[in-house]
């Protein structure tokens, strides 16, 4: 089995490699400090198992977790916490893998032969239960690789269908989450404009009508036309005028 141990402490990961050297049945293929790290390093090395950390800076585990899962192969994960025992129902109730810090070897011996892939639903209930931050990144996948755009470069999200369009003043991404999803996470520098769309607030630049006579918002940086509903015309005129005093 290959594993990939991910954790912002040294002394963590210092234990858990000394741990795992205890056996020949398993190969430590890399270690990560961050969760970015942790994506780019599993796209390469494809573990066949993560010890994640939860609490990270930037992107903490379950936001990596998260995206790892969205792999064409991806790992099982245990995740590694000091979190108290109240904090850890969330954890319970969603039957995921997780290990106590300091982690014991008897433990981790009985992690890896239970370890299991996590569904998409457990990883979103963990994050909406013990993680309410805000991301500062978008995962995207391209190609069958995954990358991170930065919150500040999105100009806004459209609803198709299923799936949602991320626009950047480059470039246009498909994801699979949903428009009221991302308006109630990003409430503070997106607004909803129609049924079907979010836009960035710092791209905003003035209205206009299209060929069949819709009002439509305009952007800064790109050429894009998005219709406004009537619904909420009046707030985007009130952010118009406010950035213009």
């Amino acid at each position: 089995m290959k594993i990939l141990i991910v954790d912002d402490e040294q002394l963590a990961r210092q234990r858990l490699r000394h741990m795992l050297s205890k056996s020949e049945k398993h190969t430590l293929v890399g270690e990560a400090a961050t969760g970015e790290q942790a994506l780019a390093l599993a796209q390469n090395l494809k573990p066949d198992l993560v010890f994640m950390d939860i609490r990270m800076p930037g992107m903490d585990g379950l936001e990596a977790a998260n995206y790892l899962s969205r792999l064409p192969r991806p790992p099982a994960i245990v995740f590694t916490t000091a979190f108290s025992e109240h904090a850890l129902s969330a954890f319970d109730s969603n039957a995921v893998g997780y290990l106590l810090k300091p982690v014991k070897q008897e433990q981790l011996d009985q992690a890896i032969q239970s370890a299991g892939r996590l569904n998409r639903a457990q990883l979103n209930q963990l994050k909406q239960d013990e993680n309410p931050n805000t991301r500062s990144k978008i995962c995207v996948k391209i190609r069958g690789t995954l990358e991170l755009v930065p919150i500040e470069d999105i100009i806004y999200f459209k609803a198709d269908q299923k799936y949602v369009t991320l626009r950047t003043d480059e470039h246009e991404y498909l994801i699979e989450e949903s428009l009221k999803a991302l308006e109630s996470e990003f409430a503070n520098s997106f607004i909803r404009i129609h049924r079907n769309a979010l836009v960035s607030r710092d791209y905003i630049h003035g209205l206009q009508k299209n060929e069949q006579g819709h009002v439509c918002l305009n952007f800064k940086d790109i050429d894009d036309l998005l219709e406004v509903s009537r619904r909420h015309l009046p707030d985007i005129r009130k952010i118009i005028k406010s950035t213009r005093r």
